[in-house]
């Protein structure tokens, strides 16, 4: 009975809740009566407002149009929020019959947990009856079922509908917004309020660990106890194996830290010191007191006072590095104190043969004993063979002199003198003839590997006697071959030399015929501007060697008037300079033409049969282009490649000077050049012929005695002209670089570059005419504005040399970047012009 009665009122409040909202989401009536009233409203009939539009303008037309549309826009507006309001009506219903079915469920669930509790009661009162247990709780005491069932009943009912009452939603809600604001808002608790609840807190967590302790205990028993020590064992070994890395990570981490700051310091330098700034009355002011830095007791510590030198060997050994005379010195002095120290412990007295003993060994610690040393002195005063690696060593940088190649510990030693030549007894005649007194620098080097029969390669300065370098080791060689006979002059000459020009090719046979004097062997010069019929008259007689031009000696292979079938010896002298000819074909041809047998074995590892006779080739330059090494690369076989000095810088005994001038001013300083040496020979270097011609007339008509050579010239002219320079008939050539490379002229005490050549090599071997043969010359050169492509190589050599450089090409522009460089300089520096 209460059952139903608590589910008649739970469904009459949700049907006063579902009409309340049901009220409040309707529409008044009046609302909808004036909808409808709205609806009803009585329209303008369209045939009156087509009537009126016809009758009337066309104004009145277009309003009943607008009319027409504004009605029919407001009926469609009218049918779709009358869809919107089915829709929320239909909704609506929806959801309270929903809370409907919600309230019921919760209603019956409450109803059923209160008949089980009843039912449990009575369980519970009808085992105490049987037992006739008294109640454990004082109170009236039990009916019996059967009489006051009706009233148990009731209680039961009325309880029922008590308990079946659910809260409200409302007040739910509000219930906890309340709480959720209580709990927001801050509560203020007082110092021995916080520190209780701090206790709790901390006791809580206590026995929290003690329980779960105990529960393990009981859980795990007894027995656990190993399992547990060996989990505790692995935890601490876990914890230690965690430290170690950690500790390692940190001494790696403080290592690289070590590392970065030591490279930091070697590349930025370390922190400096920062000094004291002191006053300048303070400055020179004598300070009594001690600096932190000082040691004051170095100078009473007797470790510093009496230092201890190690006794290397029991006193017989030496240090690398150090004076060997001085350490022996105190080896011998330390020995004599500790024999004096032991006689005087035995209490032997000293006598005079002990002392006599101590001074010879003093004396002897003072002469380098020779199997181990020799004797202090300069390489000049010593055997050849008492010459260490160390003084020939000395002897190569006093000379500058610096090989190159391969199997150089097989090359030969350079001459020190003439005697260590070895050369035979007519060559050595010549050379006293000629008054060689010691060999130049090119001479001292490549002689003794010419004597080998090694393939050299000679960069050396202009003006360094290379033609005694090549001729008198060629001369060697054809001592060592047969007699040349009209029979064996059939198969050609014993030996080539070719030269750039027609004047360096009869200067070099003169030299040759000068180391040749003593000795019956003949030379032939074949160059052009001679007949060549003559040419290969004087060849077919035979000849061991021949000394030609390039293009001259094709000319006379390709007319079989020379052959080349046993020319084993070939030298190359002023071999960039014939590359720059365009005689590179001419040569290859040449080189072409003798037996390729004759070359030596390419591979360093091969041995050289010693009863045949291989081909050896000279080659001989004043710098070593890219064209110059690729011919060496074909035709020479593991060169020796010597290097006197540097390649392409003039000699140090020639004086050279540059000046900045105008065209107009040359001549005036042509004449003071000329008037400082007075009557001494000169030569003047033009660019063109008729600059030759023009100078020529002006130092006639200021009475120098003047000769001219240039390429139109004849070689009977040429000739002329250069035995007159070198008779003294004329003190002043005027050439173009015709006699710029290989002339040897004697005592030429002047060379002037009246106009800067087109290259550095020219200007090198333009005053290499002079300060040859050891003697001291000058070469003056005349700049002007249009030589810009050659101011930063001039300006670089006169800078390796030494010599002084004038402001006007040291700031100029073209002498900082290198022709077809990019400009090095920082862009602040750069100036940059604008057009107006």
């Amino acid at each position: 009975m209460a059952r139903s009665l608590s589910r008649e009122r739970v469904a009459d409040r949700s049907r006063e809740a579902s009409g309340v909202r049901k009220r409040s989401r309707s529409r008044s009536p009046a609302r909808e009566n004036g909808r409808v009233n709205d609806s009803k409203r009585p329209r303008r009939s369209p045939s009156v407002s087509r009537d009126r539009g016809a009758t009337g303008s066309g104004r009145d037309r277009h309003r009943d149009e607008r009319d027409r549309d504004r009605h029919r826009r407001s009926e469609q507006h009218s049918d779709r929020q009358k869809d919107r309001e089915k829709d929320r009506d239909r909704d609506g219903d929806k959801q309270r019959e929903r809370d409907k079915d919600h309230y019921e469920r919760r209603a019956s669930r409450g109803d059923e947990r209160e008949g089980h509790k009843e039912r449990h009661r009575d369980r519970e009162r009808g085992s105490e009856v049987d037992r006739g247990d008294e109640p454990l709780l004082p109170g009236p005491p039990a009916q019996p079922v059967e009489q006051n069932g009706t009233a148990a009943n009731g209680a039961k009912a009325s309880a029922a509908v008590a308990k079946a009452q659910p809260p409200s939603l409302e007040e739910f809600m509000r219930k906890r917004e309340e709480e959720q604001a209580a709990d927001a808002k801050p509560k203020f608790l007082s110092k021995k309020q916080r520190e209780e609840l701090a206790l709790q807190n901390r006791q809580a967590a206590v026995d929290a660990q003690r329980k779960r302790e105990h529960d393990m205990r009981q859980v795990h028993g007894v027995f656990s106890s190993s399992s547990a020590d060996r989990e505790r064992d692995a935890r601490q070994k876990e914890a230690d194996k965690k430290a170690e890395a950690e500790r390692l990570r940190r001494n790696e981490d403080r290592e690289k830290e070590k590392n970065l700051e030591l490279i930091k310091k070697q590349y930025l330098g370390g922190d400096k010191v920062k000094k004291k700034m002191l006053k300048p009355s303070e400055k020179f002011k004598f300070n009594f007191d001690w600096e932190a830095t000082d040691d004051t007791s170095r100078d009473l510590n007797p470790l510093y006072n009496s230092t201890h030198e190690a006794t290397l060997l029991f006193g017989s050994g030496t240090r690398a590095g150090m004076d060997r005379r001085e350490q022996k010195k105190l080896s011998a002095e330390h020995k004599a104190q500790l024999l004096r120290k032991m006689r005087e412990s035995q209490g032997v007295k000293e006598t005079r043969e002990d002392r006599a003993r101590d001074r010879e060994r003093a004396s002897l610690a003072d002469v380098y004993e020779t199997f181990d040393m020799r004797k202090d002195s300069h390489w000049t005063d010593k055997r050849r063979e008492d010459m260490t690696e160390r003084d020939w060593r000395i002897f190569r940088e006093d000379f500058s002199i610096a090989y190159k190649g391969a199997a150089l510990g097989t090359t030969a030693l350079p001459l020190r003198n003439w005697d260590e030549c070895s050369l035979p007894q007519p060559l050595m005649k010549a050379v006293e003839r000629q008054g060689y007194k010691q060999p130049s620098p090119i001479q001292r080097a490549a002689i003794p590997i010419g004597l080998q029969q090694r393939d050299v390669i000679g960069v050396a300065e202009t003006g360094s006697g290379k033609t005694a370098a090549f001729v008198l080791p060629m001369l060697v060689y054809i001592m060592n071959q047969p007699v040349m006979t009209e029979e064996v002059a059939t198969d050609g000459p014993y030996a080539v030399i070719m030269a750039p020009t027609r004047e360096l090719a009869q200067q070099i046979e003169e030299e040759a015929g000068k180391l040749a004097h003593y000795t019956e062997y003949r030379m032939v010069s074949v160059v052009g501007g001679q007949n060549i019929e003559e040419q290969g008259f004087k060849l077919r007689k035979g000849c061991e060697i021949i000394i030609a031009t390039p293009g001259r000696l094709l000319d006379c292979l390709e007319k079989s008037y020379a052959v080349l079938n046993q020319c084993n010896y070939v030298v190359l002298d002023e071999a960039d300079r014939m590359i720059d000819l365009g005689f590179e074909p001419q040569v290859m041809a040449v080189l072409d033409a003798m037996p390729s047998s004759n070359l030596k074995p390419e591979s360093d590892d091969a041995t050289l049969d010693t009863s045949r006779v291989y081909r050896t080739t000279y080659m001989f330059s004043a710098t070593m282009p890219a064209a110059v090494e690729r011919l060496a690369r074909k035709y020479l076989r593991r060169p020796v490649v010597i290097n006197i000095g540097s390649a392409g810088k003039a000699t140090d005994l020639v004086q050279q000077r540059v000046y900045v001038l105008k065209d107009n001013e040359k001549p005036h300083r042509l004449e003071q050049e000329l008037n400082a040496v007075d009557e001494k020979r000169a030569i003047v270097f033009v660019n063109t012929k008729n600059k030759c011609d023009f100078v020529s007339r002006h130092l006639d008509t200021l009475g120098y005695r003047c000769t001219v050579l240039h390429g139109s010239k004849t070689q009977d002219q040429r000739e002329a002209g250069l035995a007159g320079f070198r008779e003294e008939k004329y003190n002043v050539l005027v050439a173009t670089d015709v006699a710029g490379r290989g002339i040897d002229v004697p005592d030429v005490a002047l060379v002037v570059n009246y106009d800067m050549p087109g290259s550095i090599e020219n200007y090198t071997h333009r005053i290499g005419r002079t300060g040859r043969a050891g003697r001291k010359g000058i070469a003056v050169t005349f700049l002007t504005l249009s030589d810009t492509d050659v101011f930063f190589d001039l300006k670089k050599l006169l800078e390796e040399s030494g010599a002084s450089v004038p402001p006007q090409l040291a700031h100029h522009e073209a002498a900082r970047i290198k022709p077809g460089g990019v400009d090095a300089r920082p862009r602040r520096d750069q100036v940059v012009y604008a057009k107006h």
